[in-house]
């Protein structure tokens, strides 16, 4: 049976859920407070970068499936379901989820309901959201008929269709039988596939996302620390990760070294993680461990790279290659290269930089640095070459152009897309994370004038 879905907010997980639950056959309406970007989408552009998601909205507006307006009222009066897709930041000061979106939007829904809706928090919301989501809804429109349900989306930037249209599990945060039986409803599609569906509390599925992003953030952190003692010993993290991640309690997956996690995701749900145990006089320790470390991760990139130039990079030219904080997204929140770039700059570097995606959200996040054409471009008379985003297009570079463009020797892996050998055989200067003994050298730096 299709379903009218209204989508509020047509953001990341709002224009890629909408856009799937009408790949799946339903009747979706995107709604958003944003009159230019409405217009865009129906003109067919879109507003962010996911691959397939072009394709998928064109094909499914074309066919009449997918609308997009700014008219909350018209579209919520002839729903089945509303999904609140909104963004919920850290608030300012104080690192709680900003929820004044996600609650707005829900007293704008109470005042239309008609008929039986469910009402769907798919952002990423605390412990306790729905049932305050409840009390606005009754206290606005005290005759509505409605159910109030938590379904968090587990969607990777880079992968979210795939991962939409075949998810390791739906959780569906409800105890109301009704609530059940469209919830079910809404995601038949995917009965194919056997999806499954797991049906919890509603302040359960709530934590699950948040405690799911945490562990994952944990174990990114910990690997990280784990390749700064590699480094130490002269032991090697990648075959350390290995060795662990075969093990089926630990996994692979999450388990590469590099410059820390970033997006719009793990930075502000840990915190708000964080700021959750707090409130609830049950501190989450390894969680705090894991922003405090994450964060100063971040900073201590840009110190290794001037020591991998002889601790001084004043009037030198650095490159970085990729600024998103992972391939396959135009995402920029939090990424490890804002903290980079800005620890070069400080230090006096000219920073030049290419990433194949990115360069128009860094403008507006990173000032003073060169934007490139592309790597050979950043390479240009570089004295260091620093691979930061490991797009496909940086794991086949040809070394040989890209030393002969440079005036230094140096290339900073840190993201071990490369082996020493074959950087070396080209006349670099190589320096990755956790691989023991090739972090040796230095460059040697020349005299530079203030």
């Amino acid at each position: 049976m299709s379903l009218k879905i209204v989508m509020i907010g047509s953001g990341y997980v709002g224009l890629v859920s909408g856009a799937c639950f009408a790949d799946f056959g339903h009747s979706v309406i995107c709604v958003d407070v944003d009159e230019n970007k409405v217009a865009r989408l129906n003109d067919g552009e879109i507003p962010i970068f996911e691959p397939g998601l072009e394709d998928l909205v064109r094909t499914n507006h074309l066919a009449g499936r997918i609308e997009f307006t700014t008219d909350l009222t018209a579209a919520v009066a002839q729903a089945d379901v509303v999904f609140i897709a909104v963004g919920t930041p850290s608030r300012r000061g104080d690192g709680h989820a900003d929820l004044s979106y996600v609650y707005a939007a829900t007293k704008s829904i109470a005042a239309a309901l008609t008929g039986y809706t469910v009402i769907i928090t798919k952002s990423t919301v605390p412990v306790g959201t729905g049932d305050e989501v409840e009390r606005i809804v009754r206290e606005t429109n005290p005759g509505a008929d409605f159910s109030v349900v938590s379904n968090p989306e587990f969607l990777r930037e880079g992968a979210a269709i795939d991962d939409f249209r075949r998810p390791d599990r739906v959780v569906i945060g409800t105890e109301d039988d009704r609530a059940i039986a469209v919830m079910e409803e809404v995601y038949r599609p995917l009965s194919l596939n056997t999806a499954p569906l797991m049906f919890t509390g509603r302040r359960t599925a709530e934590l699950i996302k948040y405690a799911g992003n945490a562990f994952l953030a944990m174990k990114i952190t910990f690997i990280n620390e784990v390749a700064d003692l590699c480094e130490k010993v002269g032991a090697d993290v990648q075959a350390v990760a290995r060795g662990i991640g075969l093990d089926n309690r630990i996994g692979k997956k999450f388990l590469n070294a590099g410059p820390g996690y970033g997006g719009s995701c793990f930075p502000k749900d840990t915190l708000a993680l964080v700021k959750t145990g707090q409130d609830n006089d049950a501190p989450l320790r390894l969680i705090e461990t894991t922003v405090a470390v994450n964060d100063q991760r971040k900073r201590a990139m840009a110190r290794r790279v001037i020591a991998a130039c002889g601790g001084n990079v004043r009037g030198r030219t650095i490159g970085l290659l990729g600024l998103t904080f992972k391939p396959n997204t135009d995402d920029m929140r939090d990424a490890p290269a804002i903290a980079i770039a800005q620890g070069l700059l400080d230090g006096g570097a000219h920073v030049r930089a290419y990433d194949p995606e990115g360069m128009a959200q860094a403008s507006k996040v990173i000032e003073g640095i060169e934007f490139a054409s592309d790597a050979y471009d950043v390479a240009e008379g570089a004295d260091c070459v620093v691979l930061v985003t490991e797009w496909n297009e940086f794991r086949t570079l040809d070394l040989d152009r890209l030393k002969s463009a440079m005036t230094g020797h140096g290339f900073v892996d840190l993201r071990n897309v490369y082996r020493r050998e074959e950087l070396e055989a080209a006349g670099f200067t190589y320096s990755s994370i956790g691989r023991g003994d090739e972090n040796r050298g230095v460059l040697t730096a020349p005299e530079v004038t203030a």
